[in-house]
């Protein structure tokens, strides 16, 4: 971090846990009984109230057998409506700003992630509609703003961006929070969007700005599979830490290109060591038919469409041809990263994208042989990035480091398998490890979880409420046993 800047990442984060920590507590509720008291704020304090969430959590919690876990469940699926959205519906239609938690600014993949778990209910609640159409609204404006940023501020006119962000060496431009490029950051927008329409059928959002916001994804994606050169985009940051920075004058280490899309940046806004991320373009295949589909349907655009079409086929191909790696205990598996010159890193990192979580995105099946046994050398110590110890196992990243495990892991393991048992103890690990918070972190020690990291990460409260939902729905009979 460069020694200018008075404010680090870690210095905010730390200053936002004691706000959370000291947060409202509406003492009015069927948990107070149990001895656990709802976490939530008061209800003229939350940021955004829909009955139909409200139902659900109050329906569900009633048939869980556990009263801690629907305590969880309770504090947890509303966060992000509860803290983190701001939202308005004027003259221009709705908008809606939804910030990460601990941190105020708008990433496009935390903030798609976030609102995801509330699609179901907008048949019910045609205001939630309105803040979810609001969120792809938002998000069509960020992307239309600099498609190689991953987080925007609040007022998109701003010219102060996020306090580490300020003499970072690349194009920044006003409204811009921070500019690490991620393959993924343009393709979580289009999985919401994608599944509001088919949920809602409304087409209101999809309008010319939208359009030319997908234009602007198929044109990155294309500058960045850097065929003829390395494109526009490059990154500098004055870092204590080489995650937090890119080598080779900003633009990251040499690939060869092979019709994979370059990423400076994983999910974790660590750097790429190899810039081929894997699970990063087998999420920007599935959104490429995504994109297909929805220009084709609603825009009429063909063209475009046809466009979509050619580079899905070229990356699923490129995937084909070298994602693959015969790894020494694990055997044939895919790779994190390649540079598709013969190196590849073995490992997962508990971000999503990531190749534990194919199938969540739809990637693949949860039965592919390939991702299965992948999926046991990511779930075990010949992973770099697995820890296990007394208090649960799971994966973590370099993004915190040795020893640290994720919940957001330990969820995504949860909801890419059937097996009950497997399901059972991660929610027995979730349980266990909130440190009496009542909430998800973003880390914790795999022998202390006391010893966490955000108080506040609103992304990991929603998707383990978004687990409860799932586990409810296709085998409701588990929450009685968990």
């Amino acid at each position: 971090m460069n020694s200018n800047i008075s404010v680090s990442r870690r210095d905010f984060l730390g200053g936002a846990a004691g706000f959370v920590a000291s947060a409202a507590v509406w003492p009015g509720n069927a948990f107070a009984q149990t001895g656990f008291v709802s976490k939530r704020p008061a209800p003229s304090a939350r940021r955004f109230r829909s009955k139909a969430v409200d139902g659900a959590i109050e329906s569900i919690s009633a048939r869980m057998s556990d009263p801690e876990l629907a305590w969880l469940f309770s504090n947890c699926l509303p966060n992000t409506l509860d803290t983190t959205v701001t939202f308005t519906n004027g003259p221009s239609g709705p908008d809606t700003v939804v910030v990460t938690g601990d941190i105020p600014a708008m990433w496009l993949r935390d903030s798609s992630a976030q609102v995801w778990p509330y699609l179901p209910f907008v048949a019910a609640d045609s205001e939630l509609a309105q803040l979810i159409g609001g969120v792809i609204r938002r998000q069509t404006r960020c992307i239309l703003t600099d498609p190689y940023a991953n987080a925007f501020m609040p007022d998109l006119a701003s010219r102060e961006p996020l306090p580490w962000s300020k003499t970072d060496h690349t194009e920044m431009k006003p409204g811009v929070g921070e500019r690490k490029w991620e393959v993924d950051s343009l393709c979580y927008p289009v999985r919401l969007a994608h599944q509001y329409w088919r949920t809602t059928h409304d087409t209101k959002p999809f309008g010319a700005e939208w359009v030319r916001a997908m234009h602007a994804i198929l044109e990155t994606f294309k500058a960045q599979q850097r065929k003829a050169s390395r494109g526009p985009y490059h990154f500098q940051r004055e870092a204590f830490s080489p995650y937090d920075t890119l080598s080779g004058d900003g633009y990251g280490n040499p690939a060869r290109p092979v019709g994979l899309i370059y990423s400076g940046f994983r999910p974790s806004d660590d750097a790429c060591i190899y810039p081929l991320n894997i699970p990063g373009n087998f999420f920007a295949v599935i959104t490429l038919q995504r994109i297909e589909e929805m220009l084709t349907e609603i825009a009429h655009d063909s063209a475009a469409a046809s466009e979509a079409s050619r580079l899905r086929s070229e990356i699923k191909a490129a995937l084909d041809a070298h994602a693959r790696v015969h790894h020494p205990t694990a055997g044939e598996i895919w790779a994190y990263e390649i540079d598709a010159f013969g190196n590849a890193i073995c490992m997962d990192d508990a971000n999503v994208p990531s190749l534990l979580a194919l199938p969540y995105l739809g990637s693949c099946s949860e039965t592919d042989p390939m991702y299965l046994a992948t999926r046991r050398f990511v779930l075990s110590e010949a992973n770099p990035y697995f820890f296990r110890g007394s208090a649960a196992e799971g994966i973590g990243g370099p993004h915190i480091g040795q020893d640290m495990i994720w919940p957001m892991a330990i969820i995504m393991r949860a909801l890419t398998t059937d097996d009950e048992k497997e399901q059972l103890q991660c929610i027995k690990w979730l349980k266990t490890t909130h440190a009496g918070t009542g909430f998800m972190h973003e880390s914790f020690n795999k022998n202390d979880p006391a010893n966490f990291t955000r108080a506040w990460f609103a992304w990991a409260n929603t998707l383990f409420g978004e687990l409860i939902l799932k586990l409810d729905k296709t085998n409701p009979k588990l929450l009685e046993k968990a």
